[in-house]
């Protein structure tokens, strides 16, 4: 039984082959008598065939073609189909040679029923691909050697800009009858198109790509980045208007994954584009770090150089001169890389001695004292030279340059927000819309900064104080002054007060326009409210110390029961005791009024009160004795 069967469909199956076989000379025979027919037309004719009448039997032929490739793939291996082979391939060489030169004549002569008929001849035999590639060479070529000469790019200072130009007329002006018959263009009738054509996307684009890479390779050359970011920016606008002209979503996705558009925008280097920028702005910025506290610029809002890169760095990374949407990611870790390499350095400040300068000592100008800090070895470079470590020391830095370091800080914390809204736009360029992702990393940048204050102000605070203290202990030469040297009463308070809370003053003026008053008052209350408080010992201590005299004074009186061991004047004016005891009182006094002349609240003083309180019993012993 199954012997049978397999027999029945070995004889159906010679069948049907040789049925195919005989459709195959049927095909040929066919389509060879058209062409016979037609050549003795055109022999018999003087004028011959018109264009439109050889299109129409174009499209009989490729009709019957069609029939006949179909029947030879499916009798492929046959004898028979082998000694047809050389007649097919006569067939297909005379049917392309054919639709060719049809092609070209409707292009040239623009005659519109010609290109229909004939790309629908190539759409039928599924050559449409073969019709592409001959409006390529054949139209598209010549016009883009023409275009794109590198000589006139190079000399003319527009050159580029113009070179596109032209290459954008092209398609208006030589593929207005593809685009119309291919559904292309705007007044296409849809009934009347030949689908399945994309004439921009395969035959414009690719030859456009040819032309730049074989005739302008000086195009996507990286070693200038300013030369290759304008060249990068003008042929990404010439990509952008060129996807413009397809007319349609789909067929500008049919461009963007065409091998030649990726091949163009492979060209183009953006990693090595990067590197030298980011060379470009690491060393200008280590730069200005390493000369430390060098004055900035004229008409920077920065105090610092160090500061005025920084915040130029991170402007110039996203400026329209720099950015590019693809280097996006890169750009955002080098910006935060600039904000954490400035931290560090000014962590790297906070690590230096503050120098025992007073104020009045730090009218140097700042260029002068950015010198001498510079002059200091590095301890990193000279290790090699000298065995041990500690013979370099870190150099100095004054209460000036930390004020100047303050200003700077403050200035560029609050402005980093404002970095937020110039990079903004350029995300949205790239399509990223997480936004609070971003301002939450500058928010973390933000607080590496915050993290130096508190160091900061302990510096400027610890300094001002012991300057202001230095004066004020001079109060212990108030007894020295007062003690038998007959002097007269006091009236005003001695001149160590006004020297203790210069060094204030003259920072308040110096830095009224570039620090907000909080800042100061905060560092002012801290350094008085630390001087204040060792004051109030001195005073305590002086005090004290007058009292143990005064009482050994009453001891030794009363032993000698003499009157000549009193300290009182011998007039009968006031002691001695009670002068240092008045000229104390009228010494705190006096702080407290330019304290208060300073804009600051005696309340936030800590220890002022009780200082207050210690010379003001002073004072109502004076006036108990008097009386």
């Amino acid at each position: 039984m199954f012997s049978i069967q397999c027999k029945f469909f070995f004889e159906f199956y010679k069948q049907m082959c040789v049925l195919r076989l005989i459709q195959v000379i049927k095909s040929v025979e066919k389509i060879e008598k058209i062409l016979h027919s037609q050549n003795s037309k055109e022999m018999s004719s003087l004028e011959g065939s018109s264009p439109l009448l050889t299109g129409q039997i174009l499209e009989r032929i490729a009709m019957e073609f069609n029939q006949l490739q179909f029947h030879a793939v499916q009798s492929k291996g046959m004898p028979l189909l082998d000694k047809l082979r050389p007649r097919i391939a006569g067939i297909t060489a005379m049917l392309q040679q054919s639709l060719e030169g049809l092609l070209l004549e409707g292009l040239q002569s623009a005659n519109v029923d010609i290109i229909r008929h004939c790309l629908r001849t190539y759409a039928t035999i599924d050559k449409t691909r073969d019709a592409e590639a001959l409006v390529g060479q054949v139209l598209v070529k010549p016009y883009i050697d023409e275009v794109i000469v590198e000589q006139y790019v190079q000399s003319h200072p527009n050159g580029l800009q113009t070179m596109y130009n032209k290459l954008l007329e092209f398609v208006p002006l030589h593929c207005r009858l593809l685009r119309e018959v291919t559904g292309g263009g705007i007044s296409s009738e849809k009934g009347n198109t030949v689908p399945g054509y994309d004439f921009l996307v395969n035959s414009v684009w690719p030859e456009i790509v040819r032309g730049l890479e074989e005739k302008l390779p000086s195009l996507f050359n990286p070693g200038n980045p300013d030369v290759f970011h304008e060249k990068y920016t003008k042929s990404m606008d010439f990509v952008r208007k060129f996807e413009r002209q397809c007319g349609s979503q789909a067929s500008v996705k049919r461009l963007r994954s065409h091998p030649s558009y990726h091949s163009f925008n492979d060209k183009w280097n953006l990693p090595v584009y990067f590197q030298i920028r980011f060379r470009e702005i690491g060393g200008t910025v280590e730069a200005a770090l390493s000369n430390g506290l060098e004055e900035a610029p004229a008409g920077s809002p920065y105090c610092l150089l160090a500061t005025h890169t920084a915040w130029t760095s991170l402007q110039k990374c996203w400026s329209d001169q720099m950015f590019l949407p693809l280097l996006t990611h890169r750009l955002w870790k080098l910006s935060l890389q600039i904000i954490a390499r400035y931290s560090f350095f000014i962590n790297e400040l906070l690590l230096r001695p503050v120098s025992n300068e007073t104020t009045k000592d730090n009218k140097k100008s700042l260029a002068s004292m950015s010198k001498e800090s510079s002059l200091n070895p590095n301890p990193v470079e000279d290790q090699g030279q000298d065995s041990s470590p500690e013979a370099q020391p870190l150099p100095s830095i004054s209460t000036t340059q930390l004020v100047l370091v303050a200003a700077d800080l403050d200035k560029l914390q609050e402005w980093l927000p404002e970095l937020l809204q110039i990079i903004e736009p350029k995300l949205q360029t790239v399509g990223f819309k997480n936004i609070a992702c971003i301002s939450g990393a500058l928010e973390d940048s933000k607080e590496s900064l915050l993290g130096c204050w508190p160091v900061l102000n302990n510096k400027i605070i610890q300094d001002l104080s012991d300057s202001c203290f230095n004066c004020l202990r001079s109060a212990l030469e108030v007894p020295r002054i007062y003690r038998r040297t007959n002097k007269e009463v006091p009236v005003k308070a001695l001149p160590y007060v006004d020297s203790a809370l210069k060094p204030f003053h003259q920072l308040k003026n110096e830095c009224k326009d570039t620090l907000k008053p909080a800042i100061i008052d905060q560092w002012f209350e801290g350094a008085l409210s630390n001087s204040t408080q060792k004051y109030f010992e001195t005073i305590s201590d002086i005090l004290n110390s007058v009292k143990k005299m005064e009482e050994s004074l009453k001891r030794l009186k009363q032993a000698r029961k003499t009157a000549t061991t009193n300290s009182a004047s011998p007039n009968g004016g006031m002691s001695d005791d009670n002068k240092i005891r008045l000229q104390l009182a009228l010494d705190v006094e006096h702080y407290g009024v330019q304290m208060q002349k300073m804009g600051l609240q005696l309340s936030n003083i800590k220890s002022f009160s009780a200082l207050s309180e210690l010379v003001q019993a002073a004072k109502d012993q004076i006036s108990a004795e008097q009386t």
